[in-house]
């Protein structure tokens, strides 16, 4: 008699985002392109890398004094005070008060998965979950997998062309008291005095928990503390948050899922036991968490010389995409292209919209087999010398040739 098995009735699941990937991979046409990779490029096609990184790659490698032993389950101290650092400023209110700690985490997926069920058994007033950002992030699959109720939105206007901060605050005027705030990118919209009082003073009067995603910090302007400056905000008006801070991207360690969840409260007695509660959680997830990458990076952080080498290459690609995003606009601007294309540099950051409608999309896809995302956002160091002219007159014929 044959066995039936216990997966005859899982289905099989829909397919994400990833597919165009897989599309790209399978067109057999010379010239083809994709323009979505996650990471930063070098302009030979290759995931950028900090020059510094690899240096201490190799004498963490040639270390006879590691002996590799299992790190605690909140993780590497050393890490986590440095990444902390890194993201306030070591002269901050909530470090010289000590009431700002994290767990080292497997990546940014890890740190939500740990504030998601920490906030699912702790935060029982309200299991509502906004989620706001300049694109739709996967963060919601994972509170949606613990039982909450996600609503998302995006801070890009595709009419005006640009990132629209009024989103984030007329979301929060309608949000509900006590709920969960999961806000990113948030540095990139250009948010007033004023209305990042009247944010804080909403969230503060509506209880609503933030929950900061700090994935790029260093590559929107390539100035560190710009990047995160925003926090002070909610800093000075006494508000708790966490905050998922991933390392991969802005040290090139995408492969080793680097990150912390930061933890804010009012002080360090509420912060301890926070603290704890994350500890038995990360015990039942991951119970030890990876540490090649965060000894890297400690080590790069904790000398003043190494940081500055890392500083400046961060520099470096920074300058790189400004030129690129000012080469592309300007051979639109040549080729007569219609519209304005200001957009493209007013945007920070490797990422950003070209602010194409779904049809000029298409048209790059299946005819000039040029593979971007559908909402038109792309990796804009994908871009070389290269490429640049094929890619620019793509953009030129799908605008002109979708015309009404």
């Amino acid at each position: 008699m044959p066995s039936l098995s216990v997966f005859v009735d899982v289905p099989l699941a829909q397919k994400l985002e990833g597919s165009l990937l897989k599309t790209y991979k399978q067109d057999n046409y010379p010239n083809k392109m994709f323009l979505a990779y996650k990471v930063c490029m070098t302009s030979e096609g290759q995931p950028w890398v900090s020059s510094v990184v690899s240096k201490i790659r190799l004498q963490i490698a040639q270390d006879p004094s590691l002996d590799y032993e299992y790190t605690p389950v909140m993780g590497m101290e050393s890490f986590i005070q440095a990444s902390l650092k890194l993201l306030f400023g070591k002269h901050s209110q909530v470090i010289v008060e000590n009431r700002a700690g994290g767990v080292h985490t497997v990546g940014d997926s890890g740190a939500f998965q740990l504030g998601a069920q920490f906030l699912k058994t702790w935060h029982r007033d309200s299991q509502i979950v906004y989620i706001i950002s300049s694109q739709k992030e996967p963060h919601g699959l994972i509170f949606q997998d613990m039982g909450f109720t996600v609503s998302e939105y995006i801070f890009w206007d595709a009419e005006q062309l640009c990132l629209d901060p009024s989103v984030l605050l007329n979301v929060v005027e309608q949000a509900p008291h006590g709920c969960v705030f999961v806000i990113g990118n948030i540095s990139n919209c250009k948010l007033t005095q004023s209305q990042w009082t009247k944010l804080t003073a909403l969230m503060k009067s509506k209880q609503i928990f933030p929950f900061f995603d700090i994935s790029y910090q260093g590559l929107s302007t390539s100035d560190l503390e710009e990047d995160t400056r925003f926090l002070d905000y909610f800093v000075s008006q006494d508000l708790e948050f966490f905050c998922s801070q991933s390392l991969s991207k802005n040290f090139g360690i995408y492969d080793e899922g680097v990150g912390i969840l930061v933890v804010v409260a009012l002080n360090n007695q509420l912060l301890l036991r926070v603290l704890s509660q994350l500890m038995n959680f990360a015990r039942a997830l991951w119970l030890n968490p990876p540490t090649t990458g965060a000894r890297i990076i400690t080590s790069i952080l904790c000398n003043p010389a190494l940081q500055e080498e890392w500083k400046q290459s961060l520099e470096g690609i920074i300058e790189n995409i400004m030129l690129i995003k000012e080469k592309v606009k300007e051979k639109l601007r040549l080729l007569g292209t219609p519209g304005s294309w200001d957009h493209i540099t007013e945007q920070k950051g490797s990422h950003s919209y070209l602010g194409l409608n779904s049809k000029q999309v298409e048209y790059l896809v299946k005819k000039k087999h040029v593979y971007i995302p559908k909402n038109g956002r792309i990796n804009f160091t994908c871009i070389n010398p290269c490429n640049i002219d094929y890619i620019t007159q793509s953009i030129n014929e799908a605008v002109c040739f979708t015309k009404p």
